[in-house]
């Protein structure tokens, strides 16, 4: 499981360092993909195999299925951890998700999220000042 948030730099060449506490469990070799709300996504290999298993039960008839589907995928990046803790992130990911310096590493339960920092701040500020609502509004998947 991951959880929490941590601030990191990426530097000229697209590395990132990746939390000390994420990288046991995301393994030497981790998939990056574009992801909602304007950040990116790493998954472990078995994650995403499962990402994956999700994608293939979309109806490949319907429009909106294919969208998403090519979104993930055409985008999805497999990434080495190298022996600083780091991992490099293509350009094109880059791009997608306006990384330029400050960033910012979320876990996610199943998956970690790297975001632009003042995106995350954004973000975050939004959720926090709607946070009673949106919990309530979910309510009915929590039993």
């Amino acid at each position: 499981m991951f959880i929490g948030e941590y601030q990191h730099n990426i530097d000229t060449k697209g590395r990132i360092i990746v939390p000390a506490k994420f990288r046991d469990e995301l393994g030497e070799v981790m998939i990056v993909t574009r992801w909602l709300d304007g950040c990116l996504a790493i998954y472990t290999m078995e994650q995403w195999q499962q990402v994956y298993e999700n994608l293939k039960k979309l109806p490949s008839t319907k429009r909106e299925a294919r969208m998403y589907t090519h979104m993930i995928m055409s985008k999805a990046a497999e990434c080495e951890m190298d022996s600083q803790g780091r991992i490099r992130i293509p350009s094109h990911l880059t791009q997608e998700a306006h990384l330029t310096k400050n960033c910012v590493l979320v876990g996610v339960s199943d998956h970690v999220e790297i975001w632009d920092k003042e995106r995350w701040d954004a973000y975050y500020e939004t959720a926090s000042e709607n946070f009673e609502e949106i919990a309530e509004s979910l309510t009915e998947f929590f039993e």
